[in-house]
């Protein structure tokens, strides 16, 4: 027997983010799942193809895997905004065109990545002197840190664990990255510190460092989730850790108008039946 039915609204009727994590990626979805827990949203995920080892031709090869990871986001929920979840990757693509990518599949979504949206969050804080650790080995780091300077960052702080293969960077200890910051803090005189990689555990230690050092501390997942839930028009205060989330509720930018100057040299239901 067929049974009549009504179509509603989709569960995410207020907005539907989508994120294109990497295949490698353990930490962001968990971590994620803090920040989009209003009535209406909902947060969709999609995996892209990425070799163990964090190397610039690896992050490189990830381009062209990009539009079919985007087309894999349900076309039925219209994207309020989507993320490309790899820092490092986006430092080497480029941010402009990942959102190129992404929005051939989505062209109604804002499209951000964890560097775009670092850069968004700090400037917001109004930092200057920065603290720079990361995971990554140098060719990596470094392509990062350039970036970060030519964003008008001065570097004052630099440290890396130097990890290469991105499962064991899902491992490194929460405590050993709390430990990491305040060693950087003591350093240099800083307005901040910033923390890549979306595989690093970090919500669970922002507010404690923050604490202990006095400063603010933004990482990549932090920075993606208040990115994204601006850019989308919705609420950010409350909706993650740290003093970025503090910060008082701003107009978002029209969706394909957040500045990017940057420009990195390229790295080779069926209906019912009667």
């Amino acid at each position: 027997m067929a049974l009549p039915y009504d179509l509603g609204p989709p569960a995410s009727h207020q907005a539907a983010f989508g994120l294109i994590l990497l295949e490698t990626d353990e930490t962001l979805p968990i971590e994620a799942l803090r920040c989009f827990t209003a009535p209406g949203q909902g947060l969709f995920q999609t995996r892209i193809r990425m070799e163990n080892d964090v190397t610039p031709a690896s992050l490189a090869a990830m381009a062209d895997r990009i539009p079919e990871a985007a087309s894999l986001l349900p076309a039925g929920a219209p994207m309020a905004a989507v993320g490309y979840a790899c820092t490092s990757g986006a430092t080497v693509i480029g941010s402009d065109r990942v959102e190129k990518m992404v929005q051939a599949k989505h062209p109604t979504a804002a499209v951000s990545d964890p560097i775009r949206a670092a850069v968004a969050a700090l400037q917001a804080l109004e930092v200057g002197k920065l603290g720079f650790l990361t995971p990554y080995i140098e060719s990596v780091s470094a392509v990062m840190r350039n970036l970060l300077q030519d964003q008008g960052f001065e570097i004052a702080a630099f440290g890396s664990f130097e990890q290469i293969e991105d499962p064991k960077v899902a491992r490194i200890s929460p405590a050993s990255i709390l430990e990491a910051l305040v060693m950087l803090s003591e350093s240099a005189d800083l307005d901040a510190l910033f923390i890549p990689c979306t595989n690093l555990q970090t919500f669970g230690v922002i507010e404690e460092a923050e604490r202990r050092i006095g400063k603010p501390v933004v990482t990549s997942n932090q920075a993606l989730c208040w990115h994204l839930l601006r850019l989308a028009g919705q609420p950010t205060q409350g909706r993650g850790p740290g003093r970025l989330f503090d910060l008082s509720e701003t107009p978002a930018p029209v969706p394909g108008t957040d500045p990017w100057p940057y420009s990195p040299t390229p790295v080779p239901g069926p209906a019912p039946q009667p």
